[in-house]
């Protein structure tokens, strides 16, 4: 508890005020009243009618009849943690924002990682984007940097929004399918708003799977402005930057995943943070000077573009820590309330149309979900420094407001509160030239749909293009109109002829006979082949029964859990499993609860000779494992199970009999962490 109450920053603190610990208290009312009886309601008669006059059963029952708010439209599944964020290097040159100048500041952050398109109830490792939000409190007030893992989006105009997510969402005659957009609706979407071309690329790829929340990037996806003190203004794309690097299941992975253990990006996060392994992501810029506004070939106010990282570099600046969950999963990660206007000096908006319309669009929908106009007086969501200003009543209004006066501008209170100058902290936009005619229409900058769709496909590895073939040819055999398919297949020719034509033969379509694409260029950054590739907190099934070799186990294990890997033993009982020299192990798994998807290697130390469905369910452990291209170790009489699953000397299984060679290899492999090569040869 020490060690908590050490980690506590200002909005820790402010929380305190409205947590409270119902164990060892006596029952009341909600008005504070104490309450005699909890079992049964007030009656006319031991077997007669309710009465009205039953206030407490009523207040019990009002309570629980209106516990649920809407959920979210999208982004509905989510799970939020507590950090704190600090700055490397000033931007000070940049940007008035104090949070982005002091280094010895730790600014307090809330984070709601989600899937966007399933409902709260769907599961965690389907095929979707991720939001990755993030609410600063700082000492000017609440900023939001509200993005997702992905950098670009399907569309380019927030009028096409409402469009977009009635076609992925579940078809409104039947409500099926619930969290995937293998579907007929989708689809027809996507052949015919082609501007999703870039977009359809990065979520047919891995990064549509990520092994965790923890091992995933996150992108502002707009292009904002930072201004500084003297009101001179750069454009700037966000990134976040995992340290444990950027990593995916395998399709085959997080659909068994997402039977066997729904919750499991929610049970990685919630289980490393409990453990101490605090998740930490290095906050990245690239900037671009104003007078550089039309330098990269595209428009830079264009939402389904990135910004090719060779061609403009991450600066890493600050470094986030997410180091507590959250004490309740409705009070906080239900209730935050995210908003692309909440700023702070310093950073402003472009004219970005999709940016544009989110900032009318987050606001709107925070009234209907939290009841009215007062959300921001909910704990998670109140901003570490006060606020004033003539806002009274509502719904859910919480601050007790003294005196007569609501209305600016006034005498009976002075003109307070009242608005502050710039030089004084107060916000004032940035004054941006805007002339034209009132128009509907689109920018011809925006017109290019199919280059940076080659550029991804041109900068991803074998193994990665051939994943991104198999989701194209997943998705696809779901749809049942054939036009809708063709349309498709020529829509993608467009990207690359060997990419349409792969999964046109595999969805029974005609193979394109007319596109491809004249872009070569590539970028490295987009591939996560290049990525940190580190053992911290990755998972091993170790695989032993009564008999192991103690010396051994003991050593591997030390080792493994001093690289900050995870080790969990599986065996034929939950429980004590003793060993040679005495050595005596805890058992926490058997078949019935472990499976091979739930880790990330596998160590065989020695399976049963006479336990039978021990034997059969071992070797389909180890086969799943390897068709997952997962690390798989052995030694000793573990080595036998390798033999027999005929897997020996295949890349990425390591054996040994001398633990000091044995141990380092299986590391590296870990850190490896997929053979991809498997499938290739």
């Amino acid at each position: 508890m020490d060690e908590q109450n050490n980690r506590k920053n200002s909005k820790d603190e402010q929380l305190d005020i409205f947590r409270t610990d119902d164990r060892g208290k006596d029952l009341t009312t909600n008005q504070g009243l104490k309450v005699s009886e909890d079992e049964f309601s007030l009656k006319a008669g031991v077997r007669g009618p309710t009465l009205l006059e039953d206030f407490h059963f009523r207040e019990k029952l009002t309570h629980f009849d209106h516990e649920r708010i809407p959920e979210r439209v999208v982004h509905a599944r989510g799970f939020g943690v507590h950090g704190e964020f600090q700055l490397y290097k000033s931007m000070k040159n940049y940007t008035r924002a104090k949070f982005l100048q002091d280094t010895s500041r730790k600014t307090p952050v809330f984070v709601r990682f989600s899937t966007v398109n399933g409902s709260r109830g769907s599961a965690d490792t389907v095929r979707d984007a991720r939001g990755f939000a993030t609410k600063f409190y700082t000492e000017e007030g609440n900023y939001d940097l509200v993005g997702n893992n992905i950098p670009v989006f399907f569309i380019q105009d927030a009028i096409k929004f409402p469009d977009l997510v009635h076609a992925f969402k579940p078809e409104p005659d039947n409500d099926i399918p619930q969290a995937s957009t293998a579907h007929d609706t989708f689809w027809d979407f996507v052949a015919n708003n082609q501007e999703s071309a870039h977009m359809i690329m990065w979520i047919m790829s891995d990064r549509a799977i990520p092994r965790s929340f923890r091992m995933m990037e996150g992108f502002g996806v707009h292009t904002f402005r930072l201004v500084n003190e003297e009101g001179k203004a750069h454009f700037v794309k966000f990134h976040w930057k995992p340290l444990l690097g950027t990593h995916s299941l395998v399709w085959d992975e997080a659909r068994k995943l997402a039977g066997i253990d729904p919750d499991f990006h929610r049970n990685d996060l919630w289980g490393a943070i409990e453990n101490g392994f605090f998740p930490e992501f290095e906050l990245g810029v690239q900037i671009l000077a104003e007078k550089d506004e039309f330098s990269l070939g595209f428009d830079i106010l264009d939402a389904t573009k990135i910004w090719p990282e060779e061609d403009i570099p991450v600066t890493i600046i600050g470094k986030m820590t997410l180091n507590r969950n959250v004490d309740n999963f409705f009070s906080e990660t239900e209730q935050v309330a995210f908003h692309m206007g909440n700023v702070v000096p310093g950073i402003d908006f472009t004219n970005d149309p999709l940016l544009q319309g989110r900032l009318f669009s987050y606001l709107d929908t925070q009234l209907l979900r939290l009841g009215g106009p007062n959300f921001h007086e909910i704990p998670i969501n109140r901003p570490v420094v006060p606020f004033h200003n003539n806002q009274r009543e509502g719904f859910h209004r919480q601050t007790i407001n003294l005196g007569k006066v609501s209305y600016h501008r006034n005498s009976l209170a002075g003109n307070t509160p009242s608005p502050v100058s710039p030089d004084k902290g107060g916000y004032a936009s940035y004054q941006e030239r805007v002339d034209g005619v009132k128009i509907r229409a689109r920018s011809e900058s925006f017109a290019d749909h199919f280059s940076q769709a080659t550029l991804f496909w041109n900068s991803m590895s074998p193994p990665e293009k051939m994943h991104i073939i198999e989701a194209f040819s997943f998705e696809l055999s779901k749809v049942k109109s054939e036009s809708v398919k063709q349309q498709v297949v020529n829509m993608f020719a467009n990207v690359d002829m060997e990419l349409a034509t792969a999964f046109a033969i595999n969805i029974g379509s005609q193979p394109p006979t007319r596109g491809g694409s004249t872009v070569t260029k590539s970028s490295p950054a987009l591939s996560q082949e290049n990525t940190v590739k580190s053992v911290q907190t990755r998972k091993v099934a170790i695989i032993l029964t009564e008999g192991f070799n103690g010396p051994e186990v003991n050593y591997v294990l030390y080792q493994l859990i001093n690289q900050g890997i995870i080790p969990e033993i599986i065996s034929e009982h939950i429980g004590m499993v003793h060993g040679t020299n005495g050595v005596v192990v805890k058992a926490e798994h058997t078949f019935l609860t472990a499976k091979s998807v739930l880790f990330d290697a596998v160590y065989m130390v020695r399976g049963s000779n006479t336990n039978v469905m021990f034997n059969k369910d071992a070797a389909y452990f180890i086969d799943e494992a390897y068709s997952h291209y997962k690390p798989i170790g052995a030694t000793g009489a573990g080595i036998e199970w390798l033999r027999v699953n005929q897997i020996l000397g295949q890349p990425g299984v390591i054996t040994g009999t001398e633990m000091q060679d044995f141990v380092p290899q299986f590391i590296e492999a870990i850190a490896a962490q997929r053979f991809w090569y498997r499938e290739l040869a």
